[in-house]
């Protein structure tokens, strides 16, 4: 049976960047959405995938300390959006910009004016906008002179000169890139300024402009103003907000994989409580890694050899918004898979496009697979139910959203990359202040309550989808 085109690509490359670093204090809110929501753009499963492999590894910069609330849209459903991404604005006068929200990567990048092959319009849905750094009162150019960029390359670039611009150079795992310069400007925040309100405020950021990009970052089916990178570094945007005291470095995001949209806050979360669910960040790492122990499929822990959750100096198990699958080493995929599948043992499995498990079933799924249970350091757990890494292709046709992978390490190490199909319907806590990060399963399209720490108040944070805001159509999820 042939099940069809799939629309999204999933976000799995290990981004290579090439020198960022910077960081920043306040409660934000960001509104998010899903940046592929409700579009049968991506051409197939593989495309959603080969995204997965362009969006590991990336890099930003800086905004007092309050919450800020950033509005999301998308949904981490492969088979329709495949991310998650928000608006800012930028510049003045202030322009929108719509970014794929990343905490796999650091730096924020938008496309600019003078960008050779940037797409021109996006299958998602969304209007893009090229910024224009001559056409905005605020912006600042940044040399390659300045602490900034001397930072970014751990001291002065020979040959640099007081009038020359300081580059940036991003390379994805599937070759993809971009490229161009440094700029500083104005970004608008929705500040957290009482329960279910917000009021305008701004900080000035470094980011990248973006001169030339290649590969699917050229390309229409999967195209947006720019990524918006989450990481820890110092070159990123929450790093550079807290550096100027604007914000803590605290966030949260609950991503909605049955509604879209979801929560995104910069700030300490107080309700619902994690303080008993947080397993702390392995050390000294480029992304959020965390350290796994043990994993179960429906009660049964999976047998595997005595050495695969050995991490040391390695890299653990890296969380991260921007893929939507989940990458499991062969020697961990099999077992899982082996043990998922006995449960069901008459079904007729196919493959589609070489690489996705799929099968027929007309039953509720969660009424016919087991739970996969991850258990972390500090005995805390993660559980993904069927309905979640199950994914509808069409009507009866599901398909898994585990996948083998071959990644390694710089020191040869096997790489376990949690995904949306992870972390969707969760929320996720990252608490860098004290280098931890933790999760509980909730309802996305209700609200949070974030503390300010300038008044000492706490607040509610809604959910948004502004994917529905804006007009653009919204599938709805057969998987949830």
């Amino acid at each position: 049976m042939d099940p069809g085109p799939i629309s999204r690509s999933v976000l799995f490359g290990f981004l290579i960047l090439v020198s960022l670093i910077l960081h920043v204090s306040c409660n934000f809110v960001f509104p998010v959405s899903h940046k592929y929501q409700g579009r049968l753009g991506w051409s197939s499963l593989s495309e959603l995938k080969a995204h997965d492999a362009r969006r590991h590894g990336r890099n930003l910069l800086s905004v007092s300390s309050s919450a800020v609330d950033l509005e999301l849209g998308g949904n981490g459903h492969p088979s329709e959006t495949g991310l998650y991404f928000a608006k800012l604005g930028i510049g003045t006068p202030a322009k929108d910009y719509y970014v794929q929200v990343d905490t796999g990567s650091d730096i924020l990048w938008i496309n600019c004016v003078e960008c050779a092959n940037c797409p021109k319009k996006s299958d998602i849905g969304v209007k893009l906008t090229l910024y224009d750094p001559k056409g905005s009162s605020s912006s600042e150019s940044i040399s390659c002179d300045q602490d900034f960029c001397t930072a970014q390359y751990d001291g002065q670039l020979p040959g640099c000169k007081p009038d020359l611009l300081c580059q940036y150079n991003v390379v994805y795992g599937d070759g993809s890139s971009t490229s161009g310069y440094f700029v500083k400007d104005v970004i608008e925040f929705d500040r957290v300024s009482g329960s279910h309100q917000t009021s305008v405020t701004n900080g000035s950021i470094v980011f990248g402009c973006g001169a030339k990009q290649s590969g699917q970052l050229g390309k229409s089916s999967e195209a947006l103003d720019g990524i918006l990178g989450f990481g820890q570094a110092n070159s990123s945007m929450i790093s550079q907000l807290a550096a100027a005291g604007k914000v803590k470095r605290q966030f949260a995001h609950c991503l909605d994989n049955v509604n879209g949209g979801g929560i995104f806050a910069i700030g300490e979360v107080v309700e619902p409580k994690l303080k008993l669910n947080m397993t702390p960040l392995v050390p000294k790492t480029a992304h959020y890694n965390v350290v796994m122990e043990a994993i179960e499929v429906g009660g049964d822990v999976v047998d595997l050899p005595s050495d695969t959750f050995d991490s040391g100096d390695k890299e653990g198990t890296i969380i991260d918004s921007g893929t939507t699958l989940a990458y499991l080493p062969q020697v961990i995929y099999e077992p899982v898979m082996k043990m998922i599948m006995s449960k069901q043992p008459n079904l007729k499995l196919h493959t589609v496009e070489d690489q996705f498990t799929c099968f027929q079933y007309l039953e509720d799924v969660d009424d016919g697979f087991p739970v996969v249970n991850f258990h972390f350091k500090n005995s805390v757990s993660l559980s993904v139910y069927p309905h979640e890494y199950l994914f509808q292709l069409k009507e009866y046709v599901w398909c898994s959203g585990w996948q083998s992978n071959g990644m390694k390490t710089k020191d040869g190490g096997s790489i376990t990359l949690l995904g949306d199909l992870v972390l969707s319907n969760k929320l996720v806590f990252y608490d860098l202040e004290n280098q931890s990060i933790g999760w509980i399963d909730y309802n996305c399209s209700s609200s949070i309550r974030v503390k300010d720490d300038n008044s000492g108040a706490i607040y509610s944070v809604d959910a948004h989808n502004i994917s529905s805001a804006s007009g653009y159509s919204s599938l709805p999820s057969q998987s949830q």
